[in-house]
């Protein structure tokens, strides 16, 4: 997502991979994307976890769990809870990356110079 607000890649117990990026307007995220290079469960919890973020505060969607996550999508097998967890940590640290850039804006340049690569 071109000039997001917050943004986070975290690395999986599974060695999948999930980005998260967040375009917000007064505190709400108006909009949330990501990335898996994962599998369906993975795919399916990220789709699912940015579209709960969206819409909400930002302390609202900084709640959201892996087990909000696998609610929603009515479980995941066993194996695959982990996929629901990943989601929500990636989403969690989306927001803190934009509570910090928040902080201090200046950082916002640096980094997307560092994406544009």
């Amino acid at each position: 997502m071109p000039n997001a607000d917050g943004f986070a890649r975290v690395v999986g117990p599974c060695d999948d991979t999930m980005e998260v990026w967040l375009k917000t307007n007064n505190d709400t995220v108006k909009k949330a994307t990501f990335l898996t290079d994962g599998c369906g469960p993975s795919i399916a919890s990220g789709s699912m976890v940015t579209e709960m973020a969206s819409g909400k505060s930002i302390l609202e969607a900084y709640k959201i769990s892996g087990n909000d996550v696998m609610e929603a999508l009515g479980g995941l097998p066993e194996e695959s809870e982990h996929c629901a967890l990943l989601a929500a940590d990636t989403l969690k640290a989306a927001i803190k990356d934009y509570m910090a850039l928040k902080r201090e804006p200046w950082k916002k340049a640096y980094r997307d110079v560092y994406h544009r690569e």
